[in-house]
């Protein structure tokens, strides 16, 4: 009998391997990609006044879809839950995941998920009434706190409170919303969150001028995509984009100038962008992959700011996310 459970976890464990390494093909036969995203972020994945989903994230799920089948609209957005995010992804209802998440080591060791490269540099932030007269974490002492549930968030509220002997009451939610609404209408005295999904549901509140984020954050907060274990030429495919749009921007090649620069005569550039070499083979896509990516959505410079930065309604800093050689931690991998 053991050794007809074994052969059957084998089996199973071999199947699923074979349903992973299968993800590249499989879009491409279903000619969409299926991404996962967030229920409504700011800045990151929300719909817009029409229904069509904006943000950084969002922005990356169309680079995929363009690099991997030609058309950046070719994408089904899957609104999830923090709860059910990773579920939907190990189930084989979406092929990646998009969805503001940090990358942590239990995650990486226990869910049978690949993290791929970190494209957000974030962490966890406090908002208030500003009339609270609150301006640091020790002036939440005793206070009732909103936190989303199954995130990391409801683990670093916990850690910090305690290490320094602060005293807190959570109220946890299932759903982001429904959080926000608890907040706006006073039921807690703090909400926390990653800072910049923060300053997105002020900009979003009624009265944004009533509240502020506290400057203080209390986690390191990377945050990044994840595809299935076991299929390391799409967990591949997903990196390589990214890394694609960091070049990209450190090369000056924008969304409007990249297809006039695939045909200059800079050698990176040239590889970057599929006029030389063969990058495009080992991958299983088209060699011009990453200038389909970046006619598509940009750099990862006009991504950011168009969604976060200074052109957008959260006018965030680029600090950490700035590229390496201006003072961030955004760095790509050489093409070469």
């Amino acid at each position: 009998m053991k050794r007809l459970i074994l052969a059957a976890v084998a089996a199973l464990a071999f199947t699923g391997a074979a349903q992973a390494q299968q993800t590249l093909a499989a879009v491409k036969a279903r000619g969409t990609l299926i991404c996962g995203v967030s229920q409504g972020f700011a800045g990151f994945s929300a719909p817009d006044s029409r229904g069509e989903y904006r943000g950084l994230d969002v922005d990356y799920c169309r680079a995929v879809a363009a690099a991997v089948l030609g058309d950046a609209s070719k994408v089904r957005y899957v609104p999830l839950t923090a709860q059910a995010r990773f579920t939907a992804l190990q189930g084989g209802e979406i092929d990646v995941l998009f969805r503001n998440s940090t990358q942590t080591y239990s995650r990486a060791t226990g869910l049978g998920l690949a993290q791929g490269p970190v494209n957000f540099y974030d962490g966890q932030g406090f908002a208030v009434r500003r009339d609270a007269n609150v301006r640091n974490v020790a002036g939440l002492d005793g206070a009732t706190i909103c936190v989303a549930q199954g995130t990391t968030h409801e683990l670093n509220l916990g850690d910090t409170f305690r290490s320094r002997n602060l005293k807190f009451s959570p109220v946890v939610f299932e759903r982001i919303d429904t959080m926000y609404e608890a907040f706006y209408a006073g039921r807690c005295d703090a909400m926390t969150q990653d800072a910049s999904a923060l300053a997105g549901a002020l900009v979003s509140a009624r009265n944004p001028a009533a509240y502020m984020v506290l400057p203080e954050t209390i986690s390191k907060e990377p945050l990044g995509p994840f595809t299935r274990n076991g299929d390391v030429q799409w967990t591949n495919t997903i990196a390589w984009i990214h890394n694609a749009l960091v070049e990209a921007e450190e090369y000056g090649v924008t969304q409007a100038n990249a297809q006039a620069q695939a045909a200059g005569t800079n050698p990176t550039i040239q590889r970057l962008l599929g006029a030389t070499g063969e990058f495009g083979k080992t991958l299983g896509l088209d060699n011009a992959w990453a200038l389909h990516a970046i006619r598509a959505v940009g750099n990862y410079g006009e991504i950011f700011e168009r969604n976060v930065g200074q052109g957008s309604p959260l006018k965030l800093a680029r600090g950490l996310n700035g590229l390496w050689n201006h003072g961030g931690l955004m760095y790509a991998i050489p093409f070469r």
